[in-house]
């Protein structure tokens, strides 16, 4: 607390997500128009399903397809997959390292003893604590975010009692419902620490898939 004296753990989880997203920010920016390039060569990924009914064979044409158009659909778990080890890395710290009592045999020699550490967020939120305020603001930004990111479900050509149409509906309602609850359980279980990044996280997300989206349309109609 002695680099930013003003500042309370909180504020700190605050500014390191927003650090941590603007870093990762091109490859998630990378991952969103990949998401927007798959939606958007659906019919040639239709033609293959239809024209190729073995499943290796679709698998090759599809991937052939990704290659010639230049589409990594492996993007968007290999965001996932980079933010584990910050999100273990916040529970270690809040949870199992002592805060707010310092605990001086952990910290690096070039690093300075700070007098106390503040770790009640804005002077309302103790994060070192479960918070079902936070947990709700989850839920919800999770929600906003898999409603911007998800498209809305066509069903409109397909037959009644068709499995696929029905397991893609069914998909589709546990991402968009069930997962923002699933969020909500699992930001609280935790801390008012891993909420808090997680919320910050959501929100980031929120803003830049408004951005990309925007972006995206201005380039559909330049063209």
């Amino acid at each position: 607390m002695d680099t930013i004296p003003w500042a309370d753990a909180g504020v700190v989880v605050v500014l390191f997500t927003l650090i941590i997203r603007l870093v990762l920010f091109p490859l998630s920016k990378k991952a969103l128009l990949t998401q927007k390039k798959i939606k958007k060569f659906e019919p040639e990924l239709k033609k293959i399903k239809e024209q190729y009914k073995d499943r290796q064979e679709q698998a090759k044409k599809t991937m052939e397809l990704y290659k010639e158009k230049g589409i990594n659909p492996f993007s968007s778990f290999f965001l996932i997959l980079i933010q584990l080890p910050i999100i273990i890395g916040l529970y270690r710290i809040f949870l199992s390292s002592g805060l707010p009592t310092i605990q001086e045999s952990i910290l690096y020699s070039f690093v300075s003893v700070p007098a106390s550490v503040n770790m009640i967020f804005l002077g309302m939120v103790d994060i070192t604590t479960r918070n079902w305020p936070l947990a709700l603001l989850v839920g919800i930004a999770t929600f906003i975010q898999m409603r911007l990111s998800m498209p809305a479900l066509d069903l409109k050509n397909t037959q009644k009692g068709d499995f696929k149409a029905d397991l893609a509906k069914s998909m589709h309602i546990q991402m968009r419902f069930v997962f923002p609850l699933l969020a909500i359980f699992i930001s609280y279980g935790l801390s008012g620490a891993i909420a808090l990044y997680w919320l910050t996280s959501n929100l980031f997300s929120i803003g830049q898939e408004i951005y990309i989206k925007n972006k995206f349309r201005k380039e559909d109609n330049t063209v």
